[in-house]
């Protein structure tokens, strides 16, 4: 038979697959785009998960995608730290842009292909603070308050951070674009 013990880690094993396990892309994402490198974010979003497992009965929140970000932020914190110190750095390598025309044209695949790597060099160049809010509002979709909460600052800080790690990027993607030509 079940032993209640048995039968409440069960529980909990699968209320931590519901609320948690949906948002693996999101973690590894932002985990991606902190180190800049797949293996690190592949590594750092499992010892994120497990936290987050370690932790759970500590969540008594209703958004579970911000409190787990908010762990995989954390953890990478922790590992630059420990092993960069001197590097605080964000990346990502998903296709932005889409072709309303034929996707197979090969010339407009170069210059996607082109745009994007412009955008991820010049999202990588960008201070981690300014790389970080980017990320968590342009690709994640998360509000203000999210934001804030992930990051540990009030929301007016992540407005005006975001206001200028934007008008960073579009400078920094005029001066590239302007060093290609």
């Amino acid at each position: 038979m079940w032993d209640e013990r048995d039968v409440s880690e069960q529980s909990r094993v699968r209320q931590f697959e519901e609320a948690v396990l949906p948002h693996m892309d999101a973690a590894y994402n932002l985990a991606r785009w902190l180190t800049r490198n797949d293996h690190n974010a592949e590594d750092l979003a499992q010892e994120a998960y497990l936290r987050a497992f370690k932790f759970f009965g500590s969540f008594h929140g209703t958004n579970a995608r911000s409190w787990l970000l908010t762990i995989v932020r954390n953890t990478c914190y922790t590992w630059f730290r420990e092993n960069r110190p001197q590097e605080l750095t964000t990346s990502f390598d998903e296709n932005i842009h889409s072709t309303e025309a034929d996707p197979f044209d090969p010339e407009k695949l170069l210059l996607q292909s082109e745009s994007a790597q412009l955008l991820k060099q010049a999202l990588e160049d960008l201070p981690m603070e300014f790389r970080e809010v980017l990320i968590l509002r342009e690709l994640e979709g998360l509000s203000y308050k999210e934001i804030a909460v992930i990051a540990g600052i009030p929301p007016g800080t992540v407005m005006s951070r975001l206001a200028r790690a934007r008008s960073r990027l579009k400078q920094h993607l005029t001066n590239l674009v302007n060093k290609e030509r």
